[in-house]
């Protein structure tokens, strides 16, 4: 396999962010929106989803379907991070802005695995 580093690691990050829905589930369930039913089984999902995604992300044969499943997971969770946003109470503080930094991160996490699309 002759694949960039940094296709490694990103297949590292989303394998690691995916056992933590099972290591940390309550951080995540927590941030589910309430319009969204069972906010276990969504964890549990997006969870095996991103192992899986980092996993296909490791073979070239691979790699380019992962990458498009990365980009339709950052998708479908982009909900929860407004959710995490509007749900912090108080002032803007350190935390509310980083909450706020985290939404057009995602352009930046969905940039990245497109350049693995092809």
């Amino acid at each position: 396999m002759n694949l960039p580093w940094h296709l490694y690691l990103m297949a590292v990050l989303y394998i690691i962010a995916g056992l933590n829905h099972f290591w940390n589930p309550g951080m995540y369930i927590r941030i589910i929106p309430p319009y969204f039913s069972n906010p276990k089984l969504l964890n549990t999902l997006s969870g095996a989803a991103e192992i899986i995604l980092g996993i296909l992300l490791l073979f070239p044969a691979t790699s380019h379907f992962a990458a498009w499943g990365i980009i339709a997971l950052l998708i479908a969770v982009f909900p929860s991070n407004i959710f995490m946003y509007q749900k912090k109470k108080g002032p803007f503080s350190l935390l509310k802005f980083i909450l706020l930094i985290r939404l057009p991160l995602q352009i930046v996490l969905i940039f990245w695995a497109y350049l693995y699309t092809r």
